[in-house]
């Protein structure tokens, strides 16, 4: 038997059933002419599924691949001028960190009020970022790790829903989905530059322990080579579908066995949780673009508590100025990541001797 013909037979049907389903899902969205319809439609899709005990199976594995696309398009909206505008951006980067501690001050008290959380778990749950880091160090301090992975879970569905409506309906954007950087026409040549990108950034970032490596490595070689001419190609509109309808996928395939009582109820949560800081990155957008010199959309989407590879397809598909967007999501990313082991840790510390009572 052929390698291909192994590697096909390798694949659980339950996975080919949810990336048949997620195609089906971006494909309705695309023709009712929704906002991100291939993210959206391919999330929406998966979710219900899962909801309905349907046996779906989030392809996991694939995600590597899949960042890695991501990682080298968002490299493509970097140019030789990117580096002449981080001075200007410092102030917009200082606003951000103040924008996330009251996004999660206001969150956490939230989610010890209304949502009943032991105070851990609300600390861990009201961080817009660092999933798996948040579990980790919420798990050891006594949080609910169930708990915070479906609400940063939900958050994520819900931001890139709520962006998505709010630049549709209320500001009356194109959210179409396919990323203007892939319209362009690349050669045989810019493909083979990129498709370099994506095995040797992915390389690099496991082999440097960045925070999504597969993710980080492609985009900041992707970037390099942009800004040093070398290329201005970007992968093509085919292929950023595909990753759309596979991230889609992947996040509306992580409520798989989870009851759907607690399904609905985290949704809630999550939902009053997200307007929340939304509603903060609105109010700094407004009072702050005279001043940091960009629009309150470029500012929101920026300031936005979304997933860092899921808010860089928003910005792309939106035609946003990537570089500007990235690189604040970065920040706050490695912002959430340096202080988790420290004095998230320290306070988590804290609350657990005042309240050493579990979650139930």
């Amino acid at each position: 038997m052929s390698i291909v013909g192994k590697s096909i037979r390798m694949v659980p049907k339950s996975q080919a059933l949810t990336c048949l389903l997620a195609a089906v899902g971006g494909a309705v969205f695309a023709v009712l002419n929704l906002p991100l319809p291939w993210m959206l439609g391919a999330m929406a899709f998966t979710l219900v599924a899962a909801m309905l005990k349907v046996p779906v199976q989030a392809p996991e594995k694939l995600r590597p691949y899949t960042v890695a696309v991501i990682g080298v398009m968002l490299g493509s909206g970097f140019t030789t001028q990117t580096f002449d505008h981080i001075p200007q951006w410092s102030l917009s980067l200082m606003f951000l960190s103040i924008c996330v501690a009251l996004q999660a001050s206001v969150v956490g008290l939230f989610y010890v009020k209304a949502g009943q959380m032991r105070p851990v778990t609300a600390l861990f749950s009201a961080m817009p970022g660092g999933v798996v880091e948040m579990m980790e160090i919420g798990k050891r301090y006594g949080g609910d790790e169930r708990t915070i992975v479906l609400i940063h879970a939900a958050r994520i569905v819900l931001v890139i829903a709520m962006i998505a409506f709010w630049f549709r309906v209320v500001l009356g954007h194109d959210v179409s989905g396919v990323a203007p950087l892939g319209k362009g026409h690349s050669t045989l040549t810019d493909l083979a530059i990129l498709f370099a990108c994506g095995v040797i950034g992915s390389i690099a970032g496991l082999g440097l322990s960045l925070p999504a490596p597969t993710f980080l490595g492609p985009m900041v070689l992707s970037a390099a080579v942009h800004m040093l001419g070398w290329t201005t190609g970007s992968p093509p509109v085919w292929l950023i579908i595909c990753a759309q309808v596979l991230l889609g996928s992947i996040v509306g395939g992580r409520f798989v066995g989870v009851a759907p009582r607690f399904v609905l109820k985290a949704f809630g949560l999550s939902a009053v949780a997200t307007v929340m800081m939304l509603a903060i990155a609105i109010g700094l957008a407004q009072a702050l673009h005279g001043v940091l010199q960009q629009t309150p959309e470029q500012i929101l989407l920026a300031y936005a508590p979304g997933g860092l590879t899921e808010m860089s397809l928003v910005s792309l598909s939106m035609g946003a100025d990537v570089a500007f967007i990235a690189t604040h999501h970065l920040f706050r990313v490695i912002l959430l990541l340096s202080i988790a082991g420290s004095l998230l840790a320290w306070i988590a510390g804290l609350l657990t001797k005042t309240r050493p009572a579990l979650d139930p």
